[in-house]
C-alpha cells in the first residue's frame, strides 16, 4: 500500500471551518458595501424623480391671472 496518511474526520471538519469562516467574513464585507452602494443608487433615483417631476408640472401648469373689476 502507500505511505500516505490518512484522514481523519477531526482533520476534514477543522478544515470545513475554517473555510466557513472564511466564506462568513467575506461574505458580511461585501454585505455592507451592496447596502451602502444600494442606499446611494436608492437617494439618486429619488433625487432624480424629483427633479424631472417638478420640471414636468412646471411644463403642464398653465398660468392663471386674476382680475378684478
Amino acid at each position: 500500500m502507500s505511505d500516505t496518511p490518512h484522514i481523519s474526520r477531526e482533520d476534514l471538519e477543522s478544515k470545513f471551518r475554517a473555510l466557513q469562516a472564511d466564506i462568513q467574513g467575506r461574505a458580511s464585507d461585501k454585505k455592507q458595501s451592496l447596502i451602502a452602494a444600494g442606499s446611494a443608487v436608492a437617494a439618486i433615483v429619488v433625487i432624480l424623480a424629483y427633479i424631472v417631476g417638478r420640471r414636468g408640472g412646471r411644463r403642464r401648469s398653465g398660468r392663471v391671472e386674476f382680475r378684478r373689476f
